[in-house]
């Protein structure tokens, strides 16, 4: 294999990412640009920038993906329903592919032989990220820290820092591994690995205690245009800007936290606690306004395909041809998806109060209990009839005469 010469690492600027750029210098005596994502984390990625270059970075990137992640990641997602195992919405997956995406155009753009993360041998995201590059640039060669050294956990690391004179604000004592972009927080690790534990109110970031949120409930507006959220509260806002807005409301009354656990790609079950909190009511919502703008049969095929998008994102399979082309039909069918849903925040829950839409399927007038000209409810027992004719020949073969 020829020579690495130079090397693009995604950074975070925290002890796993500045001891790998110290060893990747060290172990394949190359040059490493760092690249650092704003994704909406709320962390200064400025700080990591300069303290990429104090640590040895020859070249040191931090970009403002915010928009993009909302509006290439999550609002498709959010199109296609996705969410996996029936409670996960996927925060941390989809943000893996947007940053693998940039660290490939920074590569060509650099003349860069590799790339490199910090993601453990045990985890989903070194098959995010790794499909990802593969699928962008497939003659690109990937340094897997983690599958490659001979350190074993944050104590061989601090270790490593201490002795190489690299300054990390870190301690012996890590309660949980966080993941934090502008759509979740993910917590994993620590006291959460035994599931019989309770996940203490300390560790939540973002949302608000329910117990302890505003004994008055808030109601909010979402507007959709082709699935996607457009306004808030009459507003129109931009797609980062709005989730956003939802963010503050949907934390300030608790809502948007789980507790799980779920599969992981690589074989193994994970424990893990999520803060959503506009993802939340984006999830919400958009099922209302679907609820009476698609139909019956369209609505229920989307949602037997929804588990095997979710499970694409989830495994890292992005820029794969089958999400693509699944994606696809899910943007057909969400053109329909226009109209507003109100929702109530209150201790923790969201509940939909009402919905509307120009192009709603729903007619008051076939559904009403009160007298109507447009169904006649004998009509009903033919349907019945025909539905049940299977039922009554396989009755008839199972009971003998008389039974």
């Amino acid at each position: 294999m020829a020579k690495i010469k130079k090397v693009v690492l995604a950074y975070s600027g925290g002890l796993d990412t500045s001891v790998i750029l110290r060893w990747i210098q060290e172990t394949y005596d190359a040059e490493v640009i760092t690249f650092t994502a704003d994704i909406g984390q709320g962390e200064e990625v400025e700080e990591a920038r300069q303290k990429a270059l104090d640590t040895g970075a020859v070249k040191a990137y931090a970009l403002d993906l915010s928009s993009a992640f909302v509006e290439e990641f999550v609002y498709p997602a959010m199109r296609a329903g996705a969410i996996y195992e029936n409670e996960y919405l996927l925060g941390t997956a989809l943000a893996r592919p947007l940053i693998a995406r940039e660290m490939i155009r920074i590569a060509e753009e650099e003349e860069a032989d590799a790339v490199s993360h910090g993601a453990t041998g045990k985890g989903n995201d070194q098959i995010r990220f790794e499909l990802t590059f593969y699928a962008l640039r497939p003659d690109i060669h990937v340094i897997a820290p983690w599958r490659e050294w001979g350190l074993r956990g944050r104590s061989d690391m601090l270790e490593y820092a201490k002795d190489h004179g690299i300054q990390v604000a870190a301690s012996r004592a890590k309660p949980y591994s966080m993941d934090a972009n502008l759509f979740h927080i993910s917590y994993e690790g620590g006291e959460l690995e035994d599931p019989w534990n309770e996940a203490p109110d300390s560790m939540w970031k973002w949302t608000r205690n329910p117990i302890e949120s505003p004994d008055q409930p808030e109601e909010i507006d979402i507007q959709f245009q082709a699935g996607n959220a457009v306004a808030v509260n009459g507003q129109a806002l931009a797609p980062a800007v709005l989730l956003a807005r939802l963010n503050d409301r949907a934390a300030v009354h608790g809502v948007g936290r789980v507790d799980i656990v779920e599969n992981r790609f690589i074989g193994m079950k994970s424990r893990g606690c999520y803060e959503t909190p506009g993802g939340t009511l984006l999830h919400m919502a958009r099922r209302a306004v679907e609820s009476i703008t698609l139909d019956r049969e369209v609505m229920h095929l989307r949602d037997q395909l929804v588990p095997q998008y979710a499970e694409m994102v989830y495994n890292g399979f992005w820029f794969a041809p089958e999400r693509q082309a699944l994606q696809k039909f899910m943007d057909d069918v969400a053109v329909r998806v226009n109209g507003t849903a109100r929702l109530r925040l209150f201790k923790g829950h969201a509940t939909v109060l009402r919905r509307r839409s120009e192009d709603s399927l729903y007619d008051q007038d076939t559904v009403t209990f009160e007298e109507d000209q447009v169904y006649d409810q004998a009509d009903a027992a033919g349907f019945i009839r025909l539905q049940a004719l299977r039922l009554r020949t396989q009755a008839e073969k199972r009971l003998g005469p008389g039974e």
